[in-house]
């Protein structure tokens, strides 16, 4: 099927008729937009935009983007025009608790999810039938001690062949180094429960269980050099009580680990986070 539709998502500062000129740009083309989102930070004063248009027969995207390129220069936007049939190439990676890897293969597999996975990367061994089962190739790279730099190095090999859009760190447990966050800059998210920094360490569910939280969450963000601390994405949470058991708040967790991990890579593969500083703008 031919589509015709694109996506301008941008970011610059704030000031008087950046949407009047914009739809005015679309408009002497010949556009139809479908669909808007604006906003305007007062703290940072910088504006948003995503704007979901098509495109009459017979004009082509590119001379499009060409043409689009002096009006941002003139607004000194930030900006790009996608094509958002376009699949997202995703690496999962992942440790030794699969419940966001499962889930993410499941929503991608029956088609809830709009992505592509040509690989899933981890540590251990352990989930090697589970990505065959989907159909996806499974890469054992173990961590060895001092042997971080050549680790990481061989998922930059698989990122770079397999034209990975984005990584997802589907409950993967080793901590990132600063070179491996700046080569994965904006294409890379995180998930975790939301104690932080609180309950840190192994089992913190269990640790949540004995202080006798009532609220339990997880947190979606992009992976940055500060450890957890990335821009968030999107954030959830469950109300629990003093009737269950460790195991049951663990279960309760991960489920909202998955749903908030699902959320996050929808709005990034459709294009709707803009970066705002240390924060995102989320058109969801």
């Amino acid at each position: 099927m031919q589509h015709n539709d694109y996506i301008l998502t941008l970011a610059c500062p704030d000031t008087t008729g950046i949407v009047y000129h914009v739809s005015g740009f679309l408009f002497e083309r010949g556009c139809n937009i479908l669909d808007s989102q604006q906003f305007g930070d007062e703290d940072t004063k910088l504006f948003f935009l995503r704007v979901h248009f098509t495109l009459p027969g017979g004009v082509d995207a590119e001379a499009v983007r060409q043409d689009f390129a002096s009006l941002a220069e003139r607004f000194s936007m930030q900006w790009q025009i996608r094509d958002p049939h376009r699949r997202a190439r995703v690496l999962l990676m992942v440790s030794k608790h699969g419940h966001c890897l499962n889930d993410l293969l499941f929503r991608a597999k029956s088609g809830q999810l709009p992505i592509d996975i040509p690989a899933v990367v981890s540590n251990h061994p352990d989930f090697a039938l589970l990505s065959a089962s989907y159909g996806v190739p499974f890469y054992h790279l173990p961590v060895a001690a001092g042997g971080k730099e050549q680790q990481e190095r061989q998922v930059l090999q698989i990122v770079e062949r397999e034209n990975i859009d984005l990584v997802v760190l589907a409950r993967y447990m080793q901590i990132l180094s600063p070179d491996m966050c700046r080569a994965l800059a904006g294409r890379a998210i995180n998930i975790h429960h939301s104690f932080l920094p609180s309950f840190k360490g192994a089992r913190p569910y269990y640790q949540a269980h004995d202080r006798g939280v009532k609220l339990i969450g997880a947190t979606a963000h992009y992976v940055t050099p500060d450890l957890d601390e990335g821009p968030i994405i999107e954030q959830d949470i469950a109300r629990v009580d003093h009737s269950m058991s460790p195991e049951a708040l663990t279960q309760v967790g991960r489920d909202v680990e998955c749903l908030v991990l699902a959320r996050a890579v929808r709005w990034h593969v459709e294009h709707r986070i803009l970066l705002n500083g240390h924060k995102t703008i989320v058109f969801a």
